[in-house]
This record gives C-alpha cells, structure tokens and sequence, in this order.
C-alpha cells in the first residue's frame, strides 16, 4: 500500500470543518482489501482514486489553452476521473478548442480569457476554481495527468505548494534544448541563492498548491515568468514546498509560443525585482483572484 495513505477517521464529518489539511480529517483513505466494496460508504466526502484509495479534498485542474484543439485529446485522455473539475481558460482561440474540450469532459469549466498571456490566463482559472487543492497544466500535452496523485498526496503529505521538477531524482523533460536547460539551471541557482530555496526546476509549469496558499502570495504578472513568480513568492511567504519528479513530455501538435530568449530575459527581471519586494508582501483580500475575470461557461 502506498506510503502516504492515511487511516480513516469516520467519526469526523468534514462538512462541519472548515477547509484545510487537518480540518477535513484525513484527506486520503485506505480501504482494508482489495474490494472497492467499503468506499461508497464516504461517497458524500471522498471520491475513489482506486479499488483501496480515496481522496476527500476536491481537486481543480486549471489548463489554459489557446488554439489546442489537437492537443486536448491528450491532455484530457491522461487526467484521473476522481479530480472534483476541469477549468479551461481559452485564450481567445480561433479554432475548436472549446467545442473539443466540451466533447471530451462534458462539465468542464471554460474561462473566456480577457486579458492576454498565460500569468493572465493561470489568474483567470484561479479564480473559477472551486476546490480546495489546484493543479496547473499545460494544454499542449506535455505533462501526464496520471502523476496528479503524486502532487496531491505531497499537499496532503503536509507540503503546501508541490513542485513539479524535471531535475528531481526521477524527473525528465524531452522537450529542452540544451540551451533551455542551462538558462534554466542559471536561473534556479539565482534563485536559491537569492531567496533561500531548494529548487532543481524553476521555469516548469506543472505545479499544484492548496487554494488557501493564494491568500498569502499576490500573482500580478500576465506572462510565462508567473511560474517563476509564484516559486519565488511562495519561498517568500513562508510556505512549505516540496518537489515532486515529473516528466515532461515533447509537445505533440503546434509551436510553442515561448521564446527562450525573451522569456528568459523576463523571467530574470522578476527575480531581480522580487529581490527588492519585503517578504511580508500579501495579497490583499479583494485583488484580482476574487474578482471575476472573464466569462465563466
């Protein structure tokens, strides 16, 4: 039985607490065989990873898209049933990428974007999402849906922000160029140095946190340097961060929209700013991730 299963606590009625990590009782439990026959017994507050495994916090997967109408069969084909939702920010796409992902997962959650950039576009489906864990994807198919266990048992393992890593022992990307990689390297060593983190991988965009962690740090930048941005201010914030070895796979159809040079050259430009920021900086209450961005359908 995997190592992170914790006992079922049934006396506990989750939906007296409030949310958190201990609040709701034990957030994954095991069942004693190999029958899935004793699960829908806490079918009201879990949700079945496996014949022996359940989950009770609800997990949101956020993938903004623009023009990945080709690549959401993948993408959709390797998420868990058992995650609470599906938010889908479009990034004002002009092929079918809304119809698909509607043909794909009936109850998807779509984001009209308004703004432009995938900081913008991650902020948006933040703010529609409704359960207490969020997972960040990218729609062009490079990362594995199956590994969203791994994420969500690190949260509720104790970590409060899982970090996805190529460079973790049992990590892997097809898809960097040698130069991505050292301009990657670089620029994690800048910031472990700078902000006292532990990071192998900075620029990755395969991530999860707990919803309660957007209440500590401010997300108020629109480009690809938002994931920098949030390693950065979560280290900054106190949160307790552990990584979790993720592949990443090669896109599968189109051209990606980033460009290692510029975007390496902003994502620079943060942490150099970020160096000057306090590191009692917050989100105030009613900035941004509150508000409703775009039209939710």
């Amino acid at each position: 039985m995997s190592s992170f299963v914790r006992p079922a606590n049934r006396e506990q009625d989750p939906s007296t607490q409030s949310p958190g990590r201990e609040a709701d009782g034990p957030a994954l439990i095991a069942v004693a065989d190999d029958s899935a026959a004793r699960i829908p017994a806490f079918s009201a507050h879990y949700r079945a990873v496996s014949p022996n495994l359940a989950i009770a916090p609800p997990v949101s997967v956020v993938i903004p898209a623009m023009n990945e109408a080709e690549n959401l069969p993948y993408v959709f084909k390797t998420l868990p049933e058992w995650i609470h939702e599906v938010v889908l920010v479009d990034g004002n796409s002009t092929d079918d990428t809304v119809r698909v992902a509607r043909e794909l997962w009936p109850d998807v959650k779509v984001v009209k974007q308004v703004g432009k950039g995938k900081g913008d576009a991650l902020i948006s489906g933040f703010a529609a999402c409704t359960g207490d864990i969020i997972v960040m994807v990218d729609a062009d198919g490079s990362a594995d849906g199956e590994e969203i266990v791994s994420y969500v048992s690190a949260l509720v393992g104790g970590a409060d922000f899982a970090k996805g890593s190529r460079f973790a022992n049992g990590g892997g990307t097809d898809d960097m160029t040698p130069v991505r990689k050292l301009g990657n390297r670089v620029l994690c060593g800048i910031v472990n140095r700078k902000f006292g983190a532990r990071y192998t991988d900075l620029c990755y965009g395969y991530n999860a946190f707990w919803k309660h962690c957007l209440d500590k740090i401010v997300l108020d930048c629109s480009g690809f340097e938002i994931e920098t941005l949030i390693n950065i201010r979560i280290v900054k914030a106190g949160l307790r961060v552990q990584e979790v070895p993720s592949h990443e796979y090669n896109r599968i159809h189109g051209v990606s929209n980033l460009s290692a040079v510029r975007d390496g050259i902003r994502v620079l430009k943060v942490i150099l700013r970020e160096k000057s920021v306090p590191r009692s900086h917050r989100r105030p209450q009613a900035v941004g991730l509150n508000a409703r961005r775009g039209e939710v359908s």
